[in-house]
């Protein structure tokens, strides 16, 4: 089992939405069902999310839940193959 620093370390996708009713901004991160926090400012959300993420993995690695590997696939948009 890895420990809490090498998940921290982890690249989890996070979705950020803003709530155009309530005002304000929405996060989670898909691979870590439930987590998820908001943020009156997009700044504010990103380090409510970060605390929310090392939150979410304590309480995982304690109670023993399997925690979802990162997937890579979400990264594949940024990359550009280099076609010689």
């Amino acid at each position: 089992m890895k420990t809490l620093n090498e998940y921290l370390a982890m690249p989890y996708r996070m979705e950020i939405v803003e709530d155009h009713t309530e005002g304000g901004f929405v996060v989670s991160f898909p691979e870590l069902p439930g987590c998820i926090t908001c943020g009156e400012t997009l700044e504010t959300a990103v380090a409510n999310a970060q605390d929310a993420k090392k939150a979410w993995l304590e309480a995982a690695i304690a109670d023993g839940v399997t925690i979802q590997a990162v997937a890579f696939q979400h990264l594949a948009q940024f990359i550009k193959p280099h076609i010689f």
